[in-house]
């Protein structure tokens, strides 16, 4: 299956975010001085995420994805676009998606919420293993140019609008209610995940919950989908 979002969605949003990228450009500012201007944001959204600013979080995490946009379309509008670029743009992208996730375990913990500091880390996990296995087809001469990024269910556009939604919801429906430990309740992670949501009320500390659950599940099915792709490509040559 491919991506929620296809290619020509894709097209149509960098058309949209030229003229912003070049008014940015005309402020004197580089592709480059972009990545890092976006970096430094979804730090402060990690800052946030620890100190449990939920919602502060979830905007800054959706605006600098958004803001995200400008520093390629900015490159390839002005004849800008380098390796060196697109490297650490690339690279950038995933520190700052690290932070974010960090900053979230961090603050569910500061909750006394340690499912969501696990859940936090088992997104992170699945995240990177679909960023990995676009780059690794990708230098390995699988579906070349950014084709892979058209396959699976959450490509990173997809992760952050979930994340940003789930955070902002999150402050929408209140305090945290920290479950019972499972260690005392049930034994086994199946028995465990049933605590968890048969024990909290619709409140932040599910929904964020949740949330990453979704994240961590539709990442992983993402990867799978991109190695069946890789395999199949394989078998075609």
């Amino acid at each position: 299956m491919t991506s929620f979002v296809s290619p020509t969605m894709r097209a149509r949003v960098r058309d949209l975010a030229t003229p912003v990228a070049r008014g940015l450009g005309r402020l004197g500012l580089t592709p480059n001085a972009l990545t890092v201007i976006g970096f430094l944001g979804t730090c402060l959204a990690g800052f946030a995420a620890a100190s449990q600013w939920w919602l502060a979080t979830g905007v800054l995490v959706l605006a600098f994805g958004i803001f995200d946009l400008f520093d390629g379309t900015l490159a390839r509008a002005t004849g800008r676009a380098t390796r060196l670029g697109a490297f650490l743009d690339s690279t950038f992208d995933r520190a700052g998606e690290a932070i974010v996730y960090i900053g979230i375990a961090a603050g569910s913990l500061a909750a006394g919420f340690e499912p969501g500091a696990v859940l936090a880390a088992s997104a992170m996990a699945a995240a990177f293993m679909v960023s990995y296995t676009r780059a690794k087809a990708e230098s390995l001469g699988f579906t070349s140019g950014s084709g892979l990024a058209s396959i699976g269910l959450a490509p990173r556009e997809v992760r952050i609008a979930l994340l940003a939604t789930g955070l902002i919801l999150t402050t929408v429906a209140g305090a945290f209610v920290v479950p019972p430990p499972c260690s005392e309740t049930a034994p086994g992670v199946q028995s465990c995940i049933y605590v968890l949501y048969s024990s909290l009320p619709l409140t932040g500390s599910l929904i964020l919950a949740t949330t990453l659950g979704a994240i961590t599940a539709l990442a992983t099915m993402t990867s799978i989908q991109r190695i069946l792709h890789v395999r199949a490509q394989s078998r075609e040559g």
